[in-house]
C-alpha cells in the first residue's frame, strides 16, 4: 500500500473520525468524571486523596473484568454487524450482559463485606484504611450500572451507533460534578460528607447513566435492546461456549493486567502515601490525555471487525496498517507535549493548596515518564485491543500481556523497590519501561505475520480461504 493511499483516503477517514470522535468526546467526559471526582477530593488533603486513590483500585479492578467482558462481546458485536446478523447481535448482548452481572454482584458483596480486608491490599495506614473503607462500601453499590453502562456502550458503538453514549456521559458527567460539590462540601444547606458524598455522587451519577440509555432506547424501538425474551434467552449452548472461547482469554486478559496493576500500586503505596496520592493524579490525568487514542482503537476495533466479519480481508488489513502506523505517531506528540507542560497540568490539583509539594514533585516527575513512554506503550495497545481481537485473535495478547507483565516488568520492580531501595521515580519507570518494549516488539512481529486473522462469522472464514489461496 502506497503512502498516498495510507494517509489521505479521505472516505477512510470520514468514517474512522465518525466514529473515533464520538467515543473520544465520550471517554473525555468518563475521564473528567472521574478528574471532578479527583479535584474535590484533593481539597480534603493527601489522606483523603490516598484513600480514595486506594478504594479505586478494587473498582479499578472490576472495571477491567468487566472490560474483558465488554471486549470479548465487540469481537461478535462488530463482526456480526459486518455481516448483517442481527440475532447474533441480541445473543452477544444478553450473553455479555447475563456475565457481566454476575461478576459485578461478587466485587459488591466483596466492598459491602470486607472493605477493609481491600484496602489493606494497598495500603496500610490506618487513617487510609479508615477513610478508604467508608469510600468503597458505599461507591461499591455503582458496581452493576458500570457493567449495564458498559455493555450497552459496546453494542451501540460497535454497531455504529456512537450519539447516544456521548448525549449521556455528558450528562452523567454534569450530574457527577454537581453532586460531588453539593455532597463533598455541604452546599445549599445540605450536611458536609466529605469522601463519604463523594461515594455517594458516584452511586447516584453511575446509576443515572444506563437508566437514560434505556429510556432513549425505548423510544426508538431498539430491536437489540428491547428483543423478545424468547430471543433474548435463545441462544443456544454453541453459540455460549463459542462466545467464551473468545471472550475467556480476554478476560483473563484483563484480569490479570488489572492485577498486576493493583501489585503495582501496592509496591508504590508501601513507599509512602504521597505517591500513592501522586499515582492517583497520574491516572485521573492519563485517563483524560488518552480519551483520542480509546477513540480510535475503538474505531479501529469496529473497522476492523467490520471488515474481516464481512468477508473483506484485504480491507480489513490495509485499514488495519494505517491504525498502526497513525496511533504511535499522534502518541508521541502527545507525550511531548505532556513532557513541555507538566508544571501547568499538575498545578490542577493543588488549586486548594491542600497537596504536599512531595506529592507534586513526584506527580511532576512521573508524568516526564509517562509523557517520554506514551508512543510505545500504545503500539500493543492499538495492536491487541483494536486490532488482534477484532480480527478474532483473542489469545495472542493474553500471552503478551502477562508475560511481559508477570514474568518481566512485575518481579523487576518489586526487585528494584525493596532490595535495590531506588527512589520511587525510578521504581516507577521500572514498572512502565520493563513491560513495553518488549511487548511492542512482539506485537509489531506478530501484526506482521498477519495470523491475528481470525473471523467468528461464516462470510469472513470463507473470505480468508480464498484470500490466503491467491496470496
Amino acid at each position: 500500500m502506497k503512502f498516498n493511499e495510507l494517509f489521505f483516503d479521505r472516505k477512510f477517514w470520514r468514517s474512522v473520525l465518525t466514529l473515533a470522535v464520538p467515543i473520544a468526546v465520550q471517554n473525555l467526559l468518563t475521564g473528567s468524571f472521574a478528574l471532578v471526582d479527583t479535584l474535590m477530593v484533593s481539597q480534603l488533603g493527601d489522606i483523603s486523596l490516598a484513600s480514595v486513590g486506594m478504594a479505586g483500585q478494587w473498582t479499578f479492578l472490576f472495571n477491567l473484568l468487566t472490560f474483558g467482558v465488554a471486549s470479548g462481546a465487540a469481537v461478535f458485536f462488530a463482526q456480526f454487524y459486518g455481516e448483517g446478523n442481527k440475532k447474533g447481535i441480541v445473543h452477544t448482548y444478553s450473553v455479555a450482559l447475563l456475565s457481566g452481572l454476575l461478576f459485578s454482584f461478587v466485587f459488591l458483596l466483596a466492598g459491602i463485606l470486607c472493605p477493609e480486608y481491600i484496602i489493606r491490599i494497598f495500603n496500610r495506614d490506618p487513617q487510609v484504611v479508615q477513610n478508604g473503607v467508608v469510600y468503597l462500601r458505599i461507591a461499591a453499590l455503582s458496581y452493576p450500572a458500570i457493567i449495564i453502562n458498559m455493555i450497552c456502550n459496546t453494542a451501540l458503538r460497535s454497531t455504529g451507533r456512537v450519539k447516544v453514549p456521548v448525549c449521556v456521559s455528558l450528562f452523567t458527567t454534569v450530574l457527577n460534578a454537581v453532586l460531588d460539590y453539593v455532597l463533598i462540601f455541604g452546599a445549599f444547606g445540605l450536611p458536609e460528607l466529605g469522601i463519604k458524598g463523594a461515594a455517594i455522587a458516584t452511586v447516584l451519577s453511575a446509576w443515572i447513566g444506563p437508566i437514560l440509555i434505556y429510556i432513549i432506547m425505548a423510544f426508538k424501538k431498539d430491536g437489540i435492546f428491547f428483543a423478545p425474551i424468547k430471543e433474548f434467552f435463545g441462544f443456544d449452548f454453541d453459540f455460549f461456549k463459542n462466545f467464551y472461547y473468545k471472550a475467556t482469554p480476554v478476560i483473563f486478559n484483563e484480569t490479570m493486567w488489572g492485577m498486576g496493576t493493583v501489585f503495582f500500586s501496592a509496591i508504590f503505596s508501601n513507599m509512602g502515601y504521597e505517591y500513592t496520592a501522586a499515582v492517583s493524579i497520574l491516572r485521573t490525568f492519563e485517563t483524560i490525555s488518552t480519551c483520542f487514542f480509546v477513540g480510535m482503537i475503538n474505531a479501529s476495533s469496529v473497522v476492523v471487525g467490520k471488515d474481516i466479519g464481512s468477508g473483506e480481508i484485504e480491507t480489513g488489513i490495509n485499514n488495519s496498517k494505517r491504525f498502526m502506523i497513525f496511533v504511535p505517531l499522534a502518541s508521541l506528540f502527545v507525550g511531548i507535549l505532556v513532557v513541555i507542560f507538566r508544571s501547568e497540568l499538575i498545578s490542577i490539583f493543588n488549586m486548594g493548596n491542600t497537596i504536599s509539594e512531595k506529592t507534586l514533585t513526584s506527580a511532576r516527575a512521573i508524568l516526564i515518564v509517562y509523557g517520554i513512554e506514551l508512543a510505545i506503550r500504545n503500539i500493543p495497545y492499538v495492536s491487541i485491543v483494536g486490532i488482534f481481537r477484532s480480527g478474532g485473535d483473542t489469545m495472542k495478547g493474553v500471552k503478551y500481556d502477562l508475560v511481559c507483565l508477570w514474568c518481566v516488568s512485575a518481579p523487576i520492580t518489586l526487585f528494584a523497590a525493596t532490595v535495590l531501595k531506588f527512589p520511587f521515580v525510578a521504581v516507577f519507570a521500572c514498572s512502565y519501561f520493563c513491560e513495553d518494549y518488549i511487548k511492542a516488539f512482539l506485537c509489531l512481529r506478530y501484526f506482521k505475520s498477519m495470523k491475528w486473522i481470525k473471523p467468528v462469522t461464516e462470510t469472513g472464514k470463507e473470505a480468508l480461504k480464498k484470500y490466503l489461496a491467491n496470496r
